[in-house]
């Protein structure tokens, strides 16, 4: 989930704070690609910086190790908030490092790569729809030849049904 803007200025100092901004979308979309895998290494650092601290000072609360720095009892929580800052932060970078190509394709190459997408589409054919050899049973066409009506005979019967509704009304 991501914190607004306001509560990630409260988490993270004045320098760590600038370089989560560079993540947020309207400056992101400017950086070039070397730009971006440096603030990409910069977050991945800064996200282990705080990952490390948040875990050992667990750890110093559980009793596992020995409390360090000058103000050990201080909860991690706050920790964990920042590492998922700097977190949500890199995926924001890594997603957009994955839009942009490592190198711009040429005009050329994207017209070869293009013929090349039409002339494998020509090659995959459709089966003809007749008759094919296939595995077990396959139906058969009846030999039968359907019976014919006399065509004196067709109206015979709705006729018939008129002659006797007039007969029943008389």
């Amino acid at each position: 989930m991501s914190l607004p803007i306001a509560i990630e200025r409260r988490l993270l100092t004045g320098q760590e704070f600038e370089l989560v901004a560079r993540s947020h979308y309207p400056a992101l979309c400017s950086l070039e690609r070397p730009a971006l895998v440096e603030l990409a290494r910069q977050l991945r650092d800064y996200r282990g910086k705080a990952r490390d601290v948040a875990r050992e000072r667990r750890r110093a609360q559980r009793g596992k190790a020995e409390p360090r720095g000058t103000n050990p009892e201080v909860a991690p929580e706050g920790l964990t908030r920042k590492k998922q800052v700097f977190a949500s932060a890199l995926k924001r970078v890594n997603k957009e490092l994955s839009r942009q190509p490592e190198t711009p394709e040429t005009q050329g190459e994207i017209t070869r790569r293009a013929l090349a997408m039409k002339r494998a589409a020509r090659l995959h054919r459709h089966p003809t729809s007749r008759r094919t050899a296939r595995h077990g049973m396959n139906p058969v066409e009846s030999q039968a030849v359907e019976g014919t009506i006399d065509p004196r005979r067709v109206g015979s019967v709705s006729q018939q049904g008129r002659d006797f509704q007039g007969k029943k009304d008389s």
